[in-house]
């Protein structure tokens, strides 16, 4: 993991575990405990409590509360200097993006190991996993953990994003030169959809996703072009909503965005090509927009430095250079809307290690701390309609993470998550 700077005039971090001598560290059982912070932020509320306490028993949230009252429990772990806060999710994650279809399943999964320990350290106890491996590495992926065969985040996963050839999913450039290979599911024209989307409930699917747009990584293919048809976006999702799955869209332009939400999609992916009027429409609809924004603003505040753009293929940076202007326009725009944000940060491979820094990528265009806060935890369970997660209240997971500091006044410290208890097991503490 890499080393965050010490946050001036922060002692250092420290946790001191009374009663039992830290169990679930040792063996991955869940710990009944009391947890005390100097501040507690519960998902929701405006603002944090001060000197809380939360109680975990079997896993779950049992109560929360203030003050020196705390109800009894086989361990006592203390977090003094530190904010107790839901465990974090990420709705936009590639872990297994490296291998791009060309191992083994079994090297697939074992390539993905060390990113999911990643963002699990990072504090990322829930992630949305929107492909690009074979539907049945991801979904064996998702299932291990699960079964606690791995440790990493739990999964919810869109196995293989389901693109129109020659399009955002048909074939990355450097794949093309050595593989032929493919980074999703190809389909044209309404009846072949449909068979894709039920191939992807067959494999074990928890959502869909596919490409309503180009996309700016790709060659052959361009993020202003429109993908599908109104008829065949109509086909994809109304056959998802058949099979009770929910649906999302990679789509960058107004058209490619108003198709899918007609259609009925869940959550939008970037859209960071449209104009400002698209975000009342989202608005209107409940749509959820994941804008994906660390990964495009690095990119935009570094297009005249040619070290960082040497190993990208040069139509990436010229595609930039051309709508830097648009993308900059759309950003402004967001932080002025009422459109449910939430967090992704279309991290990939070794590239997990730096998932937090969507959130300072977020409050650099202008969104609230809280609501940047919303979005990695209560607004994120909204959107995958996990209400067990996201929160700190009663009957939850006992998903928490905790920072040495108030994210409140500085989300910078969000990169440094040295608590992390994932269902009522400590997954990291400081040593």
């Amino acid at each position: 993991m890499p080393q965050h700077p010490d946050i001036p005039g922060m002692s250092s971090p420290e946790l001191r575990v009374h009663g039992r001598t830290q169990p679930s560290a040792i063996t991955g059982q869940p710990l009944d405990c009391v947890i005390t912070a100097d501040r507690l932020w519960d998902g929701d509320s405006a603002h944090p409590t001060s000197d809380s306490w939360v109680l975990v028993r079997e896993g779950r949230v049992e109560s929360a509360g203030t003050g020196t009252d705390m109800p009894d429990a086989p361990a006592v772990v203390d977090l003094p200097g530190h904010t107790l806060l839901p465990g974090l999710v990420d709705c936009h994650v590639h872990v297994m993006a490296e291998t791009f279809n060309t191992s083994p399943v079994t090297a697939q999964v074992l390539r993905a190991l060390p990113p999911m320990r990643m963002l699990l350290a990072n504090g990322f106890t829930t992630v949305r996993d929107l492909g690009t491996a074979e539907l049945a590495a991801t979904v064996d992926l998702r299932d291990a953990q699960e079964q606690d065969v791995i440790r990493g985040p739990r999964m919810v996963v869109a196995p293989n994003i389901i693109s129109a050839r020659g399009g955002h999913g048909d074939k990355m450039p450097v794949l093309r030169r050595r593989y032929g290979a493919e980074i999703g599911t190809l389909a044209d024209g309404v009846d072949e959809i449909r068979h894709r989307v039920r191939e992807q409930a067959r494999a074990g699917a928890d959502w869909v996703k596919f490409a309503a747009s180009g996309g700016f990584s790709t060659s052959g293919d361009d993020p202003t072009w429109t993908a599908y048809s109104q008829e065949e976006v109509d086909a994809l999702v109304g056959t998802a909503r058949d099979l009770n799955l929910p649906t999302t869209t990679h789509a960058f332009v107004d058209e490619a965005v108003r198709r899918a939400v007609r259609a009925g999609v869940r959550s939008v992916e970037h859209a960071s090509l449209c104009a400002p009027s698209i975000l009342p429409f989202l608005e209107e609809h409940g749509i959820f927009l994941v804008p994906t924004l660390h990964r495009p603003l690095s990119h935009l505040t570094r297009l005249d430095d040619d070290d960082f753009w040497a190993d990208k293929p040069d139509f990436a940076r010229t595609q930039f250079r051309q709508h830097a202007e648009q993308m900059r326009t759309f950003m402004n725009a967001l932080s002025d809307s009422e459109v449910r944000v939430v967090l992704g940060s279309d991290a990939s491979g070794d590239m997990a290690s730096e998932n937090w820094r969507e959130f300072t990528a977020m409050t650099s265009i202008g969104l609230s701390p809280l609501r940047v806060l919303r979005a990695a935890t209560s607004t994120a369970s909204d959107l995958l309609r996990r209400p067990e997660l996201g929160r700190v209240r009663p009957g939850c997971v006992a998903d928490l993470v905790a920072v040495p500091g108030d994210p409140f006044q500085d989300l910078e410290i969000m990169g440094r998550v040295d608590f992390v208890m994932q269902s009522g097991v400590i997954r990291r503490f400081p040593q």
